[in-house]
Order: C-alpha cells, then structure tokens, then sequence
C-alpha cells in the first residue's frame, strides 16, 4: 500500500470536537493491516539510519505509531502525558491549541545527553502540543531531536511553531 492509499483511509469528521474543525480521524487507517504496515515501513525508513534511541510519544494518538517506531528502530519508548499520569518525577509545559490549553509532562529521567530523539504524533495542526514537547525534550539536552508527524495541515502553518533548527517531517499533507 502507499502512502496515497493510506491518505484515502483516513476518516474526516467535520464539527468535530467543536463546530468548524475538520477532524482526520486515523483510526481508520490504523485499523486497516495494510495501512498500518505502510505507516509503520515508511516511519522507519524516514529514521532507520539517525541513530534514534529514543522514540517519544504524545498522549494518546502518539503513543500508538510511536511504539511501533521505537520497536522497529530497537530505540525505547517515552511517553508524554497529561499531568497526573506519570508515577515519578516529572517536568511540564503549558500551551495553547487550538481550540483551548493544556499541559503535558514528561519524566524528569526519560532522556539523557546521550540520546538521540524522534518525538512522534499523529497529526500535526497548530503545532502547539509538539512544540511544548519539543520544549520538554530540548531542556534535558539529548544529542539531537527529530519530530515526526503521519498527517500535516498545512494551512494551519503547525511548522512555524518550530525553529529553523528542527527537522520536522510528516508522511501525508492536506
């Protein structure tokens, strides 16, 4: 299956969560064997040769591609979660989206000087959830950090949330 064809699978709802937003809902595609595989072949091809060692994934969507990539590369898994959610000491950040704010958090131990870091979501609309994790994983000063997206909307400019010197990639644009 190609990329194409995994961008067929995706579900649009429109007034989801509130009137005026077009959500992409990827369970779709997540449910089809073929789409999956397709999402989970070109995530690894895209870093199978950056030396990852840490996959990061952003509640809850980023958590399912997410552990699929860090198996795929042999690298561990950290999730990024809602306050409260994570048993030991922890970091946070506050951020807008775009229809309200929130919070993330993210083991103060989950990331070393030594890691090299893909953070992963699935859909990439204002940016602002990322650039919080982005943020998050930047303070701890791991040797690299790539973020990775499987749906960019490109007319919400997401991408200008990130600096010139963040390699952001995503598998599909609308």
């Amino acid at each position: 299956m190609k990329l194409e064809d995994v961008k067929k699978a995706i579900r649009e709802i429109p007034d989801y969560p509130i009137k005026g937003i077009l959500f992409y809902d990827l369970t779709t595609a997540l449910k089809d064997s073929d789409a999956l595989r397709a999402i989970s072949t070109e995530l690894k091809s895209r870093y199978a040769n950056k030396g990852i060692t840490k996959v990061v994934g952003i509640e809850a969507r980023g958590f399912i591609t997410g552990s699929i990539l860090a198996h795929e590369l042999g690298a561990g898994f950290v999730p990024v979660r809602k306050p409260g959610k994570l048993p030991a000491d922890t970091i946070s950040k506050s951020y807008a989206k775009e229809y309200g704010t929130d919070t993330i958090e993210i083991h103060r131990d989950a990331i070393t000087e030594d890691d090299i870091v893909v953070i992963h979501d699935d859909l990439l609309a204002t940016g602002g959830t990322m650039a919080a994790a982005y943020e998050l994983v930047k303070s701890m000063n791991p040797k690299k950090i790539y973020v990775s997206f499987i749906v960019e909307l490109s007319a919400l400019n997401g991408r200008n949330a990130f600096g010139n010197d963040v390699e952001v990639d995503t598998l599909l644009r609308y």
